[in-house]
């Protein structure tokens, strides 16, 4: 396998074991000294913590990879995360309505595990679904 095909497969891999809760899977995936940017996530642990967040707002919750790019270190993966708005998220007290929005990671990898991520995730979106925005004035 190439650099860059075990790069994506480590990216999936992160993706798949935290969207289900395998939270011990992740110390093989991620370098001890990752970070993910801007939320500053530090280490596995911190990106449990972060997951497990979403996953107790989020019932259902699943990732789907829609493309991977990749060049020299980096991944560039865009997804979707989808699931039902069970649990407090962000301050917004359960719906039960089915949620659906999109984000972007770029990971930096090395020697076949992620050392260092941006993520961009489409919460306005999220935050609208679940009726936490005033809906925009149509001019």
């Amino acid at each position: 396998m190439s650099d860059s095909e075990q790069n994506k497969a480590a990216v999936r891999d992160c993706f798949a074991e935290a969207s289900r809760g395998n939270f011990g899977a992740l110390d093989s995936i991620l370098s001890p000294d990752y970070v993910l940017h801007p939320e500053g996530v530090r280490g596995s642990e911190g990106l449990a913590e972060m997951v497990q967040g979403y996953r107790e707002a989020i019932g259902g919750l699943t990732v789907t990879i829609d493309q991977q790019f990749t060049e020299g270190d980096y991944v560039a993966t865009r997804f979707t995360i989808r699931g039902r708005h069970e649990g407090e998220l962000m301050g917004t007290e359960p719906t039960g309505r089915d949620v659906e929005f999109a984000g972007l990671t770029v990971s930096r990898c090395r020697d076949g595990r992620i050392e260092e991520e941006w993520e961009l995730v489409d919460t306005v979106s999220l935050l609208k679904q679940v009726g936490a925005l005033p809906e925009v004035a149509q001019a």
